[in-house]
């Protein structure tokens, strides 16, 4: 397992994240009510003062009225303005030293604002869902939002016993007391903040395919009048997860869950051992398998081996798009080469101002980084061969699996599988804008 990368506060949100202490463990207990969208929350985060004596910190935590918050069963001093919740400990917290943080929150949860649009908690028609990438997750709860602080996570949601409710991890317990239903999950793998997924809706539960003996549970919630189409759309996952362990490695979580909520979203949205897609996603003839490949590749490349800041988001995007094609390669569709090589058209007719490392906040979603970020994986498959290629690949997953990384430490990693220097590869595919020519 790869080491915390000690960071500094993200560049592209920098009122996102402490880095002045990091959270190993999260336990929220949630009570929601789908008609008037009313929660109420109480957390406890178990956290680690950094290198130097914490007299302040602060968490991310939208527009709530709060409780009461402790730090180490104690009354601080703290203020709650403009998404942060600035919090002074009665005295300062030596270096190094482990604290428990304790907030009770309660409102009307809703997405917070962002340059994409609302982020994070959606009340739908019926039920709510959460994507919260890359800085949506205060809108639920509070957190050290940045991607490098991540923990593992306790999570209870209280709701009316007609819903199911959804969470990243293993379903501990469900319990049901008059006409609630309590329902506790558990995710032991360290997690950002913004991978901490949840649904709360009207769903079938069903299970993919047979996972056997040391195999990987595969269960999918759906709702009931979209179960024809979802079979037919998600049949062949439980081949794409076989085919993604022999080159990526074991899957590093316990378990994965999809959610198919009853409503149309722009993009599915990945999460913690969870994917979260929309029903225009299922159209009964497999119109968007892509995305389900795209979707289960990031519990590898995002989520078990995540980025040190956002700057570095194409090790997310251009490794999930490669496994895309993949994925075509492997079932009959087009190969690797062929999906390069029309990515490599589309480019060639765009504006040539993107640079895969440090695209800025603006272009960090952009679809022309995930292109160029499959034909940058592309470009060194073809330099290194497949067989040094497919090496590299595996070991990157595993050696960093639930760690954090960054552009360096992948081209320092790619760089040991062949005898000839990439340092050319390098500065056109990640460093410059101009589109490189298609690697052959």
């Amino acid at each position: 397992m790869s080491g915390q990368t000690t960071a500094v506060s993200d560049p592209y949100f920098p009122a996102n994240g402490d880095a002045r202490y990091r959270v190993h463990r999260y336990e929220i207990a949630l009570d929601y009510r789908p008609a008037p969208n009313r929660l109420a929350g109480t957390g406890r985060l178990s956290a680690i003062a950094g290198r130097a004596p914490l007299t302040e910190f602060h968490l991310n935590l939208a527009d709530f009225k709060l409780g009461r918050v402790l730090v180490n069963g104690r009354a601080p001093q703290y203020a709650h303005r403009g998404g942060r919740l600035r919090i002074r400990p009665a005295k300062p917290l030596p270096p190094g030293a482990a604290f428990t943080v304790d907030v009770h929150w309660s409102g009307n949860p809703k997405p917070v604002r962002s340059p994409w649009g609302g982020l994070g908690w959606e009340e739908l028609t019926d039920g709510a869902l959460v994507a919260s990438q890359p800085v949506g997750a205060p809108s639920w709860y509070p957190c050290n939002d940045r991607p490098a602080d991540k923990a593992s996570y306790q999570i209870s949601v209280n709701t009316p016993s007609a819903y199911t409710v959804v969470a990243g991890g293993r379903l501990l317990t469900r319990t049901t007391r008059a006409s609630t239903t309590t329902w506790v999950y558990e995710q032991p793998a360290p997690t950002s903040s913004y991978l901490v997924g949840l649904a709360i809706g009207m769903y079938q539960t069903v299970l993919l395919g047979d996972p056997g003996l040391g195999g990987v549970t595969q269960s999918a919630h759906v709702p009931a009048h979209l179960l024809p189409r979802f079979a037919r759309d998600f049949a062949r996952q439980p081949a794409m997860m076989q085919l993604f362990e022999e080159l990526f490695g074991p899957y590093p979580f316990g378990e994965y869950a999809v959610v198919v909520a009853d409503e149309e979203l722009d993009v599915p949205v990945e999460a913690q051992g969870l994917s979260l897609f929309g029903a225009n996603h299922l159209d009964g003839v497999r119109g968007s398998e892509r995305l389900i490949a795209h979707e289960l590749a990031h519990q590898w490349f995002g989520n078990s081996v995540t980025i040190a800041d956002w700057r570095h988001i194409w090790l997310n995007e251009g490794f999930a798009k490669y496994a895309e094609w993949l994925w075509s390669e492997h079932s009959g569709g087009r190969t690797a080469h062929e999906q390069a090589a029309a990515a490599h058209r589309s480019l060639t007719a765009r504006p040539q101002d993107l640079r895969l490392v440090d695209p800025g906040r603006k272009l960090m979603f952009d679809d022309r980084l995930y292109q160029r970020g499959g034909l940058a994986v592309h470009a060194i498959r073809r330099a290194l061969g497949d067989e040094a290629f497919f090496g590299m690949l595996r070991d990157w997953a595993i050696v960093h699996r639930h760690g954090v990384v960054s552009t360096a430490a992948f081209t320092a990693h790619a760089a040991r599988y062949t005898a000839d220097p990439l340092d050319d590869l390098y500065s056109v595919w990640l460093y410059e804008a101009p589109l490189p020519p298609l690697p052959v």
